[in-house]
């Protein structure tokens, strides 16, 4: 149970701490931390676990992590499922504690960093542009998973990698979707907030496996070997 307890962990840290920053710590660029300061929020839970955890699990905190790392060889997928019940669990709960938080102060208007696109919703941008971004940004994401973990890299560095590599995502792609690459950190806030955001959940959940996965099968081939 050690590794799915990791997960659990990790999963509840970025999701609280990354939807925390956008509900609590604001997201107007003028009266809280801004669009960056979530960005890094995001990226720095992320830096954050993957030293604290990494070393248990592997800090995988994203069932399309999961499943990438399935598609290039490098576990099962039995070993994947226990992985994604931890997420997916981490991120519920991560929700609710950042609704019961946040929740306690007169200016709460309800909202739990929920991902989404269209009329209403930040940039207002397309489902097709969120679409794409979410399928682009997620295998950039594993490219950078895959090859900072694999063979020949600088095993000490890979977290921070990592994590940058959240940072960058989410400076290009708030405004686009408010940045998933991620299901659990997808459903989470989604299942507290209802409405439109249950309606576009699928889309968080099918193009970040998507992305992850062909980014999987580019390593499983081979062709972004090290020693290639």
């Amino acid at each position: 149970m050690k590794k799915p307890l990791a997960e659990f962990i990790g999963t509840f840290t970025l999701v609280l701490l990354g939807c925390g920053a956008a509900v609590i710590a604001g997201a107007d660029g003028t009266t809280g931390i801004g669009l960056a300061g979530i960005s890094f929020a995001f990226g720095l839970a992320l830096i954050g676990m993957a030293y604290g955890i990494g070393p248990v699990s592997g800090c995988h905190i994203n069932p399309a992590v999961s499943l990438g790392m399935v598609a290039a060889g490098r576990m099962t997928v039995g070993e994947a499922i226990p992985y994604m019940i931890a997420q997916v669990a981490g991120a519920i709960v991560a929700a609710l504690v950042l609704m019961i938080i946040a929740s306690g102060t007169a200016g709460y208007a309800g909202g739990l960093g929920a991902n989404g696109w269209g009329a209403g919703y930040l940039g207002e941008y397309s489902m097709v542009s969120a679409f794409v971004f979410e399928v682009v940004a997620t295998f950039l994401f594993m490219v950078v998973i895959l090859g900072s973990t694999g063979k020949g890299a600088p095993a000490a560095m890979a977290g921070l990698a990592i994590g940058l590599a959240l940072v960058v995502i989410h400076l290009v792609g708030i405004k686009v979707t408010g940045v998933s690459v991620n299901p659990a950190r997808s459903i989470g806030p989604a299942l507290f907030s209802g409405g439109t955001a249950i309606a576009q959940l699928w889309l968080f959940i099918v193009a970040p496996i998507i992305g992850a996965v062909a980014a999987g099968v580019v390593f499983k081939t081979g062709l972004l070997d090290a020693d290639a």
